[in-house]
Formats: C-alpha cells, structure tokens, sequence
C-alpha cells in the first residue's frame, strides 16, 4: 500500500495535478479482479470510489450520485445511457436493474467503432485502453506539445473534432467490419462532446491537456469537483459545437 500511495502522490507532484482530497474518493487503479469498461469517465469514476471500486452491480441510483458528486453533472443527465444499456440486454449481473462495467463493452450499444483510445471489437480487445491508438489521438491533440503560449496548454473544438474524425478514418481502414451505424455516427461526435463538457475550463474556453491526460491515460480526475453543474444541455450544445467544424 506505502508505493502505491507514494506513486499516486508522485504523480500528483510531478503533473502540478491537484490530489484529490474528498474523503473516501482518493485515486487508486483497479486490481485484477475489478471491472472496467471502454469508457475513461466510468472508469474514473470506480478509481475514486464514486461507483463501487470493484465495478460491478452498478444501479441508476449509484450511477446518479457518481456523476453528480464527482463531475458536478445533474444527476438524471446519464438515464438515457442507463436505459439504454438496459435495452441492450447487456448486464452479466443476472439483475436487470444493475451492470458490470465490463459489460459495457458489447458491441454496437454503449461501445462503437472508432474509439479515441480503444481497439474496434473487430481488430480484437474493445475493452482496455490501447497505448498505440491512443498515441495517434494525443499527437493529434497537441498533448505534449506545450510552448510560451498559454493557450497551447488547452485543446479547443476545433482540435477535438478533428481529431476525432481523424481517428474514425484511420479505423475505417484498418477494420473491413467497421460498423457506421446510427449509433457509431452519434456516438462518435458525442463522445468527444463529452469528455469536452466534463474537462471544460469555463474561465478560458478549452479543455487544460493535463486534464485530458490524466482522464483518458490514468483514469484519474484532474480536478476537484466544478462549481458550475453540467446537464444535457450544455453536452447536447457541444455536439452541436463539434460537429460544425469542418474536417
């Protein structure tokens, strides 16, 4: 427990990073038994202990407390997703009412092609985070590419939807199977919509990449919880913002 304790405040030194000090809800990585699922935020949200840690038998009600005590989000603004998970038929807890993070994973309902730092379920493991791809989607973002400028510490719009558009491409041609279903053509902007609204630096009107590093590289939040609360307007009126960018 001391070097995993010490890695966690390392790390927290090293990036200027604030640790995260809400009592019970410190950062610690997932153990071999955990689950996990594609998405960084869910999984962030199990590392800080707002979801079980374990990252199983998760209910709406659970899932409404995690997004509003971690991310300030109102607490009904991820029903849908939860219904629709629901709807999918995904759950491998034997209770319809709950789910695994893992189960997340199935294709073409939460989960979709094109990921930002996921292999497509075609190409083989849909699940975990992927170095190499996420390595395209970072170098495209600009993340360790910072200068004398203050605003090259931020990614903007117009560099998340490029980016993520460039990342659809690049798995369109790596995957003869790539699915571009409703789902994937929504899911894809949306995602990116997202991850924006939940790391949004209101004061400068971007996203910090340290932010975006820590939440998509260790699945740790970046921040303490933001004043402002977050609801599907603002992520619906991002979507909008994305996908008017020409790529």
């Amino acid at each position: 427990m001391r070097s995993l304790l010490f890695t966690v405040a390392l790390y927290s030194f090293a990036t200027g990073l604030p640790n995260y000090h809400v009592k019970g809800h410190q950062w610690l990585p997932a153990g071999p038994r955990d689950s996990r699922s594609p998405c960084p935020g869910l999984n962030v949200l199990a590392n800080h202990g707002w979801l079980p840690r374990s990252g199983k038998n998760i209910d709406l009600p659970t899932l409404q407390v995690a997004v509003s005590g971690a991310y300030n989000y109102d607490p009904d603004t991820f029903d849908g997703a939860f219904k629709q998970a629901q709807a999918c038929n995904l759950t491998t807890t034997g209770n319809s009412s709950t789910f695994n993070l893992a189960d997340l994973a199935k294709h073409d309902c939460i989960e979709f092609d094109g990921s930002l730092s996921r292999n497509d379920f075609y190409l083989g493991d849909d699940l975990h985070f992927n170095p190499r791809i996420w390595a395209t989607t970072a170098k495209r973002l600009g993340l360790d590419h910072v200068s004398h400028d203050p605003l090259s510490k931020y990614v903007t719009v117009e560099q998340a939807a490029k980016a993520r558009a460039a990342r659809v491409a690049d798995a369109m041609k790596a995957n003869r199977k790539f699915n571009a279903s409703e789902n994937e053509m929504l899911g894809s902007p949306g995602t990116t919509a997202l991850y924006l609204v939940t790391l949004w630096d209101d004061a400068v009107g971007a996203a910090p990449k340290e932010w975006i590093k820590s939440f998509f590289e260790w699945e740790r939040l970046p921040f303490t919880r933001p004043l402002k609360q977050k609801t599907n307007d603002d992520i619906n009126a991002m979507f909008q913002r994305v996908q008017a960018v020409k790529v």
